[in-house]
């Protein structure tokens, strides 16, 4: 697997630990009602490529599973067999949703005795599987909720993707959208949840507080809540978590830990070059992302400077613009894209800015009001 892209570190990564550490996101697994599906979900609207399939076919009795990849975005979809057991479990409660965060590290034992030694609950002790093609190690913890950290050494691996997978090459390949790596992943927990996460990532795993937002910085005349980003040492991995904060009605977080009950993935940030070009393709392939007001883009350039796109396109588009010190940042959020109003995707591009869109936090959050409010959960 090739590096993750690099970044011009802020000083604040020195403050983390890398301990582990932590190469890159190795995959993002989802259990999922039906994978053969969803995979052609992903397939046809995302642009994602078949790699690897495991099944009744290869051995697997009690799961199917089907990985897709845009360059360094590896997604694994995996569905029950058999009635009741852990996969049953936690979509009939959670309903489609991240189960497994997995990370690329050079040793997997390493890992899971460091972040175990320091206080983690054991997932998966470390566990060698091998087929002709090599080796791989991998070892797990418990994080927020149900959702779980692998933690995948693969350099004496040079098969599809892991052991027990067959390579998977359907006619069937819609070209990709842009999309390059996994930009972030934000993390909603209950009330009062935050600080315990944060801290877990930093005692357990090395992380340091990137920037932290309050009821201040993300709220709107009738929801709120707050946001701590943590990142480990390379920045190569940053990790957000929101908490619900008190407003006059129920924030996006209620609404989704309501309808998720408790913890979980909320977004997951894909990176583009180019996102004019991304999202064009990605509405012709029926992807719904929230609508943002025309009046948004009537003063947004006296906000954030000039930028290098025409911003006849953006508006046109619902693209938001934001500005830090090291540069600025294009980005637009999808609608959910599962049945609950839980799970959806950011799209961003960064033009050197590191930070997470504190200037459109208010038009975004209304947005996500308006769609709260035609659902009747706000």
């Amino acid at each position: 697997m090739s590096s993750p892209h690099a970044l011009e570190l802020p000083k604040i990564f020195e403050e983390a630990q890398d301990f582990l550490p932590l190469n890159g996101t190795d995959h993002v697994e989802l259990y999922c009602g039906n994978a053969k599906q969803s995979a052609l979900y992903y397939q046809q609207a995302w642009g994602f490529q078949p790699v690897a399939y495991r099944g009744l076919e290869t051995g697997s009795k009690d799961r199917v599973s089907y990985v897709l990849r845009q360059d360094k975005i590896t997604l694994v979809l995996t569905s029950p067999l058999e009635e009741g057991g852990p996969i049953n479990d936690h979509i009939n409660r959670h309903g489609d949703g991240v189960k497994v965060v997995a990370l690329w590290v050079d040793d997997a034992a390493h890992s899971w005795k460091e972040t175990t030694s320091r206080g983690a609950k054991s997932y998966l002790e470390p566990t060698r599987s091998e087929d002709a093609t090599g080796s791989v190690v991998c070892s797990g913890i418990h994080t927020y909720g149900d959702t779980v950290h692998l933690f995948v050494e693969r350099s004496a691996y040079q098969g599809v993707f892991l052991p027990g997978y067959v390579r998977w090459d359907p006619e069937f390949r819609p070209k990709p959208v842009g999309l390059r790596y996994i930009d972030h992943m934000v993390g909603n927990v209950g009330w009062n949840e935050m600080d315990v996460w944060t801290e877990f990532y930093s005692k357990v795993m090395g992380f340091t507080q990137l920037v932290s937002f309050d009821d201040k910085d993300i709220s709107t005349e009738y929801t709120a809540l707050m946001s701590k980003v943590m990142t480990n040492g390379n920045g190569r991995i940053k990790f957000p978590i929101n908490e619900p904060a008190e407003g006059r009605k129920k924030s996006q977080i209620e609404e989704y830990i309501e309808f998720y009950k408790g913890a979980g993935v909320q977004h997951i940030a894909l990176a583009t070059d180019n996102i004019i070009e991304t999202v064009i393709e990605l509405k012709k392939r029926g992807v719904d992302f929230l609508n943002i007001p025309d009046s948004y883009y009537d003063t947004v350039l006296d906000r954030v400077g000039a930028i290098d796109e025409d911003l006849a396109p953006l508006k046109e588009l619902g693209i938001l613009i934001d500005r830090d010190e090291e540069g600025y940042l294009l980005q637009l959020f999808t609608k959910p894209v599962v049945d609950r109003p839980t799970m959806f995707f950011e799209i961003i591009q960064r033009k050197g800015a590191q930070s997470f869109g504190k200037g459109n936090f208010k038009a975004l959050f209304e947005a996500i009001e308006r769609e709260q409010e035609s659902r009747g959960t706000l």
